[in-house]
């Protein structure tokens, strides 16, 4: 478990079936993100409509090293809301999703933002238009001839060393290039 978790309940008697299901949630937050380093949680009732319950504000503060979630569910007239336990569950939800998408961001901008690797051409498809690259690894990169710069793909041969970089996304072949530098650019 991450080193601090704090429940608060505002206008209410703290519960404790509340606070062990959102630890149970925030626990398996950990999952999505190995950097979360506290979360707090803040229950608030707001509203009591005549002949029905009160409903719940969620507040979830997650935060880790260098990023910040803050998750507020506002209730509006979420019937479900006026249920504590779905009232947690729902802002829990919203906040797997925020982390996924920042991890998701994240692992991209990364990415995005490497130096460029080193490979060497390892089959052409000169007629199709692309080619395969192998990784340091052995694994193989795929490559559509209008990525490649410089000297261009037509003058690329079997064992030409070449500096790549990866796409944010796998392609139907697998890994794929988004930029390729031939010999003569990759010093």
């Amino acid at each position: 478990m991450f080193p601090i978790f704090q429940m608060s309940f505002h206008g209410m008697d703290p519960s404790p079936s509340v606070e062990t299901q959102a630890r149970d949630l925030a626990g398996r937050l950990e999952q999505f993100s190995d950097r979360i380093s506290a979360i707090r949680v803040t229950v608030d009732p707001v509203h009591q409509r005549p002949r029905q319950g009160i409903i719940y504000r969620i507040r979830i503060e997650i935060s880790a090293p260098g990023n910040r979630v803050v998750v507020n569910r506002e209730p509006a007239l979420d019937h479900a809301h006026e249920d504590i336990h779905a009232a947690i569950h729902d802002a829990f939800d919203v906040a797997r999703r925020q982390l996924q998408d920042n991890g998701r961001h994240q692992a991209r901008r990364g990415r995005l933002q490497a130096p460029p690797a080193r490979g060497r051409i390892v089959r052409v498809f000169a007629d199709r238009g692309y080619a395969f690259i192998a990784d340091e690894t052995g694994g193989e990169i795929y490559v559509h001839q209008n990525c490649v710069l410089g000297s261009g793909f037509a003058r690329l041969k079997v064992g030409d060393p070449v500096r790549y970089l990866l796409d944010a996304e796998d392609g139907e072949q697998g890994p794929q290039a988004r930029a390729v530098f031939p010999r003569a650019v990759a010093h």
